[in-house]
């Protein structure tokens, strides 16, 4: 098996460059990718910019060029959700658009029965086994998380809220999880709060970044080695 790591940005990925047995780093459609030995596993690392659009062409880089089995989005985001707090993390079940239509997804290509794209079940049963007793920084919760073009800080915050009740949102986790959905690929993500609706905006980013990072390396690291 060969798994691809996407994050969004290059201070999610660099705890991920201390760890990989590297074997070869090739620049490709723009961006740098990384292939090694990760957790035990063979991995082909990148980062894809920020917003769906970017994500979206990383992830289908990933299974076009180095055909890997499995794609596993580690990184950050927003806790939306108020039992949420800085420095937990979210492993989502499923994740939707909060800015795209629903009749978008289920009417036009690729004809979704609801506009939600599942986590895998066996990613996601493994990460649940792997980390039920884990000592991570904060609590770990399994749900539901929702992706868009917009850094969500207090405008928007609330509409989101009533229409999907997501524990989380962030940039990029739906258009990993919709360019696996239509090549059939497993997928699953697992992102760290650095902000939320008490402590919201880019300075509660930059404060919590470091140590958000550093805290989704260690439980990606976890559910790697379990797989």
């Amino acid at each position: 098996m060969k798994y691809g790591l996407i994050t969004a940005n290059d201070n999610e990925l660099k705890p991920f460059l201390k760890e990989i047995e590297l074997t070869r780093t090739v620049d490709d459609t723009m961006l740098k990718v990384y292939e090694g030995t990760l957790g035990g596993k063979d991995v082909v690392m990148l980062y894809s910019g920020a917003c769906k659009v970017n994500a979206g062409i990383a992830t289908q880089i990933l299974i076009d060029h180095y055909k890997v089995d499995a794609v596993i989005n580690p990184g950050v985001a927003g806790g939306m959700d108020p039992k949420v707090k800085i420095l937990d993390t979210v492993v989502s079940t499923e994740v939707a658009y909060h800015d795209v239509a629903d009749f978008i997804l289920t009417g036009f290509h690729p004809w979704m029965k609801d506009a939600f794209f599942r986590a895998d079940e066996a990613l996601l049963s493994t990460a649940r086994k792997a980390l039920e007793n884990y000592p991570s920084e904060g609590k770990i919760y399994f749900g539901r998380t929702v992706t868009g073009e917009a850094f969500i800080e207090n405008e928007g915050r609330d509409k989101i809220n009533e229409m999907f009740h997501p524990l989380s949102v962030d940039m990029e986790t739906g258009a990993m999880a919709h360019a696996c959905y239509v090549n059939k690929i497993p997928f699953l993500s697992i992102r760290c709060i650095t902000d939320t609706a008490e402590y919201s905006g880019d300075a509660a980013y930059e404060e919590n970044l470091e140590a958000a990072t550093e805290n989704v390396k260690n439980i990606t690291l976890q559910v790697l080695r379990s797989l």
